[in-house]
């Protein structure tokens, strides 16, 4: 069984869906390994990155610490080569003035007295509440020096720094009873040093003790007042290195005489967002260039194939549709088998024309056999009639008249026959309707009267023969001859009012009339009722000679009459034509 899509599709749109998708299906696979490999890079970057860049704040903390230690290592040795507080204030003096970072330099005893403290410019209080620089846990444990958290220095009057204190035990006499040397260093430089540290948008790093309590960190504010947490004890408990945690990464680095650890802290949430852009922005960057490669496929595909295919089936549907369908001519294809195609089809519309041409041929000649036949045969009882009229009226001595009804029956049957010619002047057309309508105005006596309205201009133009004594005949058998009262004929010949100029030959009778449906089926008999040619005839033979735009048209009202309108060319005789 065949069988038959409803919708089928287009070539041209198969062909878009076909390259779309397979783009679309390259371009998807593509972008999940360029996601997959990407998301990976960026993950395998950013540890490296926040692995670095600890390393690298580790190094400067190291540095600072390094530093602190040397200045707190000379301080110690000046002061044990000190004989009294006074050389030893003097030298510190001069010293913090040099050295910014140093804001106070402080000899306790074992118990946190304060047996000497020098600031350069800076006035100590007399009594002070709560020395937050030293811790004699913190002092007497540590080796070789002591470092504390950083703190405000409150042992001055109107400044509170903030500072971080280093401390040395020395087993030596320092000025009398003195046995810890601190100083009290400037955090700002450190604390400015952390704050400008980044890790992607919103990472930072902060730094720990080894106790696991938070040194120093960027949103201190915020830790304090609850706000922001830091999870210090399982951080602790990390070693160092990069550990990814939730939406988080964790880079770890402790210094090198393990008193600070250094946190970096980021968020795979920012490398989430960033990947997805990067991905997002290189697949549409792909589709983008595959969008321009498609569109370039599709344009030289479309050139190759869909147009040639196109008017191909364009000329197809146009020799299908057409009444007169001419002959294909292929083009050169860039495709054998649309060149094959295409001459096939050239070659068959070009068979088929042939053939059509034939069939004319033959159907013309067809036609006009019947037409010859057809005007060979004269109504025998208009013959009779005609002549047995003739004949009583020799009998009555009406000889005049038998001579004039003589006379017209031969230019009828000298018309008819016109030396075989098919188109014969307007003029002879008429002359041959006005013979006829004498006959019948003698055989029809009283019963109806006739007139002729004619644009003389247009009797030297063609038209067929015997086309209006036809109408006459049917205007007078199925119009006039049913009345009571007299009829009459009116022939109208002009130009039609139109940018075509045709000729309009009209027969009007106030005859009985029609209705549509018998008009349509006068157009559709064959042959009169009166055995003549009939009005079916002589419309076929107008659109054969001159084309489906010409022919008759009826216009008839019941109980008014009717009128048959005959429209032909302008078709002038050609010199020297004999018709």
């Amino acid at each position: 069984m065949k069988r038959v899509f409803r919708h089928p599709v287009r070539l041209s749109a198969l062909t878009v869906l076909s390259v779309t998708a397979a783009c679309l299906l390259a371009v998807s696979v593509c972008a999940m390994i360029f996601a997959t490999v990407y998301s990976k890079a960026v993950l395998r970057d950013a540890q490296v990155n926040a692995e670095q860049t600890v390393s690298q704040t580790a190094v400067s903390v190291e540095n600072s610490l390094n530093a602190m230690k040397y200045r707190l290592s000379q301080v110690a040795a000046l002061a044990a080569r000190s004989e009294d507080a006074a050389g030893f204030g003097s030298a510190i003096a001069a010293l913090t003035n040099v050295e910014n970072d140093i804001f106070v330099v402080t000899v306790y005893d074992a118990n946190g007295g304060v047996v000497s403290r020098t600031a350069s410019g800076e006035k100590p209080k007399e009594t002070v509440f709560r020395d937050l620089s030293f811790d004699a846990e913190l002092f007497s444990v540590a080796a070789p020096y002591a470092i504390t958290k950083p703190h405000v220095q409150t042992g001055f009057a109107g400044v509170y720094p903030w500072v971080v204190t280093m401390a040395v035990k020395t087993d030596e006499p320092i000025l009398g009873n003195g046995i810890y040397v601190a100083i009290d260093f400037r955090f700002s430089e450190i604390a400015g040093y952390m704050d400008g540290i980044g890790i992607g948008r919103h990472g930072y790093c902060f730094i720990l003790d080894r106790d696991g309590s938070v040194v120093y960190h960027p949103q201190q504010q915020m830790l304090y007042s609850g706000i922001k947490s830091e999870d210090t004890a399982a951080l602790c408990a990390l070693s160092d290195g990069v550990h990814i945690g939730k939406n988080v990464l964790y880079a770890l680095h402790t210094t090198a005489d393990a008193h600070w650890r250094i946190v970096g802290v980021s968020y795979t949430e920012e490398l989430e967002a960033e990947k997805r852009t990067q991905i997002v922005v290189g697949i549409a960057a792909a589709f983008l260039c595959c969008a321009v490669i498609l569109a370039l496929v599709l344009v030289v595909y479309s050139k190759i194939v869909n147009a040639p295919v196109r008017r191909l089936v364009q000329a197809m549907q146009a020799f299908e549709a057409a009444a007169d369908p001419s002959v294909y001519t292929g083009q050169p294809q860039a495709v054998a088998e649309l060149q094959a195609l295409s001459d096939s089809f050239s070659h068959m519309s070009r068979r088929i024309e042939e053939l059509m041409e034939k069939v004319r041929r033959e159907e013309k000649v067809l036609r006009k056999t019947e037409l010859r036949a057809l005007q060979a045969q004269i109504n025998p009882h208009f013959l009779y009639n005609t002549l047995d009229s003739i004949q009583w009226m020799c009998e009555q001595g009406k000889t005049e008249d038998a001579s004039k009804m003589v006379g017209a029956l031969a230019r009828l049957f000298r018309i008819s026959i016109s030396r075989g010619h098919e188109l014969i002047t307007i003029k002879d057309e008429l002359q041959h309707a006005k013979s006829y309508l004498l006959i019948q105005s003698y055989r029809y006596r009283d019963q109806f009267s006739y007139r002729f309205e004619v644009d003389e201009t247009l009797l030297s133009y063609l038209c067929n023969k015997i086309t209006i004594q036809p109408l006459i005949e049917n205007a007078i058998y199925h119009g006039i001859d049913r009345m009571v009262d007299e009829g009459e004929i009116v022939i109208t010949v002009k130009r039609a009012q139109d940018a075509a100029g045709d000729i309009l030959i009209t027969v009007s009778d106030n005859g009985v009339g029609m209705t549509e449906e018998q008009c349509a089926k006068i157009l559709s008999k064959e042959r009169s009722d009166s055995g003549g040619i009939g009005v079916k005839n002589v419309n076929d033979r107008l659109k054969i000679y001159f084309g489906e735009r010409y022919g008759l048209s009826i216009h008839s009202v019941p109980d008014e009459g009717t009128t048959v309108t005959v429209r032909i060319p302008q078709i002038e005789k050609e010199a020297g034509q004999d018709v």
